[in-house]
């Protein structure tokens, strides 16, 4: 069930907040939004073309390829290739010059959309209408495009392209979301090259699909073949119409701070907070050049107490990350604690402004639980410095834990378990634990969760199918977690409520409503028709997935409905009527009606946002495009 691949997905995990294994286990960590590349005019960028224009807002029809409708406005940059022959379309190039960088940015493809991002002009991470792909290759969303060799045989030219792990992509016209953590070249002082440059890791919708992927050299389209410590972002605009909004990037360019004149004291004993030094006599002492669990040959009911100075180079707020597993610790520097005593979780956080110069800093590491490995970890982040270990890295590292997954690749898959969903308007933030969830995948690569307690879709997601890692690890808390591009459908309600009137207020729970389920029945491909009984109608609640992938199609049918039944088909802060009886929910969906049986359908205000609804008169069919 568990493989290398999905072994390195689940480290980063860890690495971002999800920590079963204890220690201070440190990837490259998913960037944060930073300084905003302002589309107000074009005057970021250099010599734009007129394909290249700023826009109010954007939209794009399903049924129509390379295509994209704009309003007046600012915001949103849009590429708009002309169909004049004598037209020029040129790519965008921005004045900014950039080495590291994290970058971060919203973008929408037309249909057959085709676009790219080059770093510093020279390595692409290909932008296209991958909707409909279930294995994608070098050339689809999210990918590495292909490096190129025009010597070589023909069907040999591309070479080195690394396709996304799997297809975290959005439809047509909705927006998605694209992050990216950049590792620059390195040269030497000759300007020979001495590390290649490196995606750290990029995450498409939310998806992890690349990580820590060296590039040999600059991919097809680069504006040159040479590579430098420095270059500008450039987008593709000669192959298709795309839009972009909310670009923002975080540059990597000052010196690390460092830890210079430390020294280590070790203390034998159970410590659950530190000592009186003065009257406790060490075991051990001396000076070291690297913090480290190590410097201590006692493996449990030791403590640790470093001393020593942090140089500065560039003022500002630093963060600081502590990993003490087994038992607790804490960091302070200068005369103010920045991690507080970390206790059972082995791992705490802390930040804190600090000048240019040198500070002093204290940490200890009491080690009492006798069943953990000892492993003192570090790391900080900074001004313009991505986050590193600055500890010892080969002794910060926790358990590494195997992740068990379910695969849904060759055949229709049903799991039962716990699902977590994040808060919403409704909700107001808070999460919500759906405890009779039911997960179904299908070797489409499209899956959902249904909530047997309320006869409602939770969420549907496109790509791997389910993480049960927490909920079979260890003791476990009963939980999975999808593993794909996840559209999630709002707090989880009853999808059919009784009404007085199209504004009454929807049913919270199942008091009053006779609401029983009846579980479920399979077809001869194992996909199940889900029933239940509610204000005495009998409901059959089938769900399947679309042609291609494209989503999923569900049909309900209800044996004597009362008059004044309804169902909730949709929830956002805003829902857009579209042509072709669609609906546009908050820029991430559509809903399609396919057959409401002559019922017309209404777009209401909610708990501070709007709902589709539409009543039931014996049988309902609509579609979730996404």
């Amino acid at each position: 069930m568990s493989n290398p691949f999905y072994a390195a997905t689940t480290r980063w995990l860890l690495a971002v907040g999800w920590t079963l294994g204890a220690g201070l286990t440190l990837a490259q960590p998913a960037p944060e939004a930073g300084t905003p590349i302002p589309l107000n005019d074009l005057s970021a960028f250099v010599n734009p073309t007129p394909n290249w224009q700023i826009v109010g807002s954007v939209r794009a029809d399903l049924n129509k390829a390379n295509t994209l409708s704009t309003d007046k406005g600012t915001g949103v940059l849009v590429n708009l290739p002309s169909d004049k022959k004598n037209a020029k379309a040129g790519d965008l190039t921005t004045q900014l010059q950039h080495g590291d960088a994290d970058l971060e940015l919203d973008f929408m493809l037309a249909k057959d959309g085709n676009s790219g991002v080059y770093l510093q002009g020279r390595y692409e991470i290909q932008l296209a209408d991958s909707w409909r792909v279930k294995n994608p290759g070098s050339g689809d969303n999210g990918s590495i495009y292909q490096r190129w060799d025009d010597k070589k045989p023909a069907g040999q030219n591309g070479y080195e392209g690394h396709p996304a792990r799997q297809n975290a992509s959005r439809a047509p016209g909705l927006w998605q979301h694209l992050k990216i953590s950049f590792q620059a070249p390195r040269f030497n002082a000759q300007g020979q090259k001495t590390e290649n440059a490196k995606l750290l890791n990029v995450e498409l919708n939310g998806v992890l699909i690349h990580d820590n992927v060296e590039l040999s050299g600059p991919t097809r389209g680069a504006i040159s073949n040479d590579e430098k410590a420095t270059g500008p972002l450039v987008i593709q605009g000669d192959h298709g119409a795309v839009a972009f909004r909310n670009i923002r990037y975080i540059a990597y360019d000052k010196p690390r701070p460092e830890l210079v004149n430390l020294t280590f004291s070790v203390y034998k004993g159970k410590y659950e907070k530190e000592p009186e030094y003065d009257k406790t006599a060490p075991e051990s002492e001396g000076p070291t050049t690297v913090l480290s669990s190590a410097v201590s040959r006692i493996p449990n009911e030791m403590l640790i107490r470093y001393k020593g100075t942090l140089r500065v180079a560039e003022p500002g707020e630093y963060r600081f990350r502590l990993g003490v597993p087994g038992g607790a610790g804490s960091l302070k520097i200068g005369n103010q604690t920045v991690v507080p005593l970390v206790g059972y979780s082995g791992n705490g956080t802390g930040k804190v402004t600090l000048p240019k110069g040198d500070v002093p800093v204290e940490l200890f590491y009491s080690k009492y639980m006798d069943w953990v490995q000892p492993a003192l970890g570090l790391s900080v982040a900074g001004p313009g410095v991505r986050e590193f270990v600055i500890s010892d890295a080969t002794t910060a590292g926790g358990e590494e834990v195997d992740p068990i997954l379910v695969d849904a690749s060759t055949a229709n898959t049903i799991l039962r378990s716990f699902m977590d969903v994040p808060g919403d308007i409704r909700s107001q933030g808070k999460r919500t634990r759906v405890t009779h969830a039911i997960s179904v995948g299908s070797p489409d690569n499209v899956h959902y969760t249904y909530d047997l307690d309320k006869g409602a879709l939770v969420q549907v997601w496109r790509g791997q199918f389910l993480d049960t890692t927490p909920m079979w690890h260890d003791r476990g808390d009963g939980s999975s977690r999808p593993m794909g591009m996840v559209q999630r459908m709002g707090t989880p309600m009853l999808f059919l409520a009784k009404l007085p009137s199209g504004q009454a207020n929807w049913a919270t729970d199942t008091t009053g409503t006779g609401y029983r389920p009846k579980g479920y029945v399979l077809d001869a491909n194992d996909r199940p028709t889900f029933r239940y009984q509610t204000y005495g109608a009998s409901v059959d609640d089938k769900i399947r997935v679309l042609e291609q992938g494209q989503g999923l199609q569900r049909e309900l049918t209800v044996t004597n409905p009362s008059g004044d039944l309804y169902a909730r088909l949709a929830s956002g802060s805003t829902i857009s009527a579209m042509d072709n009886n669609m609906y546009l929910i908050d820029g991430q969906e559509y809903i399609r009606l396919d057959d409401l049986g002559g019922a017309k359908p209404q777009v209401r205000e909610s708990a501070g946002g709007q709902e589709l609804i539409v009543p039931v008169k014996g049988k309902l069919t609509y579609s979730i495009l996404f």
